[in-house]
């Protein structure tokens, strides 16, 4: 038997409509559960890239995703590296086009990426459990500016804790283009307060 579905009330659209924006992140402390902080790539969905691209058209779609890394994924959709602003604004592109000699829309996302064996995370099963603090003292002592979370069997990357996001979070201006140690110097300042 076939169910009747009664219609819902559909209105004009009023002039002047927006579309809605989501709510601003809440703001952070150091005993704020840790899954807070994390972007949720079940929810929120990945930017990715090939590895084939050039780093020009990386900025662009970094640029339009309001990001500062892209997952460089193949043609299965398998991780093999990620690329971030820093990458791509930093002194790594200049050395690379000088040793090469090529121009900078001749240099491919592959050419400036951290592959996937150099990638490191953490288990969803430890950061359900674990404090903002805790994930700051983690990206400090691996350097990094970006760390991921796994699921279950570490074959997922489930979410991302961004040193930048959990600093503007806790209220601590990071200038872009930033240094790991000044942008920690100034996440550990604030957690002290």
């Amino acid at each position: 038997m076939t169910r009747e579905y009664a219609a819902l009330e559909h209105l004009a659209l009023p002039a002047g409509a927006r579309v809605a924006s989501p709510p601003p992140a809440t703001a952070l402390t150091p005993e704020s559960a840790a899954l807070e902080a994390m972007t949720d790539l079940r929810r929120v969905p990945a930017a990715t890239i090939s590895p084939d691209r050039s780093i020009v058209e990386c900025n662009t779609v970094m640029i339009a995703r309001g990001v500062r890394l892209l997952f460089v994924e193949d043609a299965s959709r398998a991780i093999v590296g990620v690329i971030t602003g820093t990458d791509l604004l930093g002194e790594k592109p200049v050395r690379f086009m000088r040793e090469r000699g090529v121009r900078r829309d001749e240099v491919l996302v592959s050419d400036l990426m951290t592959p996937a064996e150099q990638l490191q995370s953490l288990p969803l099963r430890e950061v359900s459990h674990a404090l903002v603090g805790q994930v700051v003292a983690t990206l400090r002592s691996v350097s990094r500016q970006h760390t991921f979370v796994t699921d279950e069997d570490g074959k997922r990357i489930v979410g991302i804790f961004s040193a930048r996001d959990i600093a503007r979070r806790l209220g601590v201006e990071v200038a872009p283009p930033v240094e790991i140690a000044a942008s920690f110097a100034q996440i550990e300042a604030a957690l002290a307060r």
